[in-house]
């Protein structure tokens, strides 16, 4: 009788703790859960955004040029540096004895040439225009090989002015020209050059060859007394 008693109870205790398992390890698992998701946004800038947004800021401080002489007919670009109409370009552009027209949004401006600089093929120039839109200048310290950049120059057509854009990255320095893997028209010469900021980084030559090089923004400032 007294084992029969002890079967019991034993039962009776493996029973409770067959529940008291069951319901630490299995049940939990059948049991709804709150699911909690964090929602992660990302906002991806593609380049080709990046640089429509910069040629958008720049496109209006680039002013056309057109130079007649006896020679020949030259076409190229300048860039605006103040507000008050100075602006800065290639001095092969601006030969002596030529006739000149300057072109701020298409239409022509009265000018005067206040100086040359045939060493480091610059010239400046005074515009009699106000409120013109001007950018910052880059830091040449900053520019590293391989970084994009682009260029915003004035083709002539046949009765006006319009705007072109070309771009790639910088190659190389040397010396006191910046050199980079874009290749241009000749009439694309003295088209300002910018980083992917909307920053002035300098003027474009162009060889035979058609491979853009920068008169970087260092040199300009020292010219033009910035």
């Amino acid at each position: 009788m007294k084992k029969k008693v002890l079967q019991v109870l034993a039962i009776f205790v493996v029973g409770i703790l067959g529940g008291l398992f069951a319901n630490q390890f299995i049940w939990p698992y059948f049991i709804e859960r709150p699911v909690y998701v964090t929602e992660r946004k990302e906002i991806i800038i593609e380049e080709n955004t990046a640089l429509e947004n910069a040629v958008e800021k720049v496109e209006k401080t680039v002013v056309g040029i057109k130079t007649t002489s006896k020679e020949k007919i030259l076409n190229g670009s300048a860039m605006v540096l103040t507000s008050d109409g100075l602006i800065v370009t290639l001095a092969e552009l601006v030969p002596q004895g030529s006739e000149f027209l300057f072109f701020v949004e298409g239409k022509p401006s009265p000018y005067q040439i206040l100086k040359r600089d045939l060493t480091n093929n610059l010239a400046l120039i005074k515009l009699e225009q106000n409120n013109l839109p001007t950018v910052g200048f880059a830091d040449l310290n900053k520019i590293k090989t391989g970084e994009r950049i682009f260029l915003i120059g004035t083709i002539y057509g046949v009765e006006e002015f319009t705007r072109g854009v070309n771009e790639g990255v910088v190659s190389y320095f040397y010396k006191n020209l910046i050199s980079t893997n874009i290749l241009e028209r000749s009439t694309m010469v003295g088209s300002p050059l910018f980083n992917i900021k909307g920053e002035f980084l300098g003027l474009a030559t162009i060889d035979y060859w058609g491979i853009v090089s920068i008169v970087p923004v260092d040199i300009i400032r020292t010219f033009a007394g910035f």
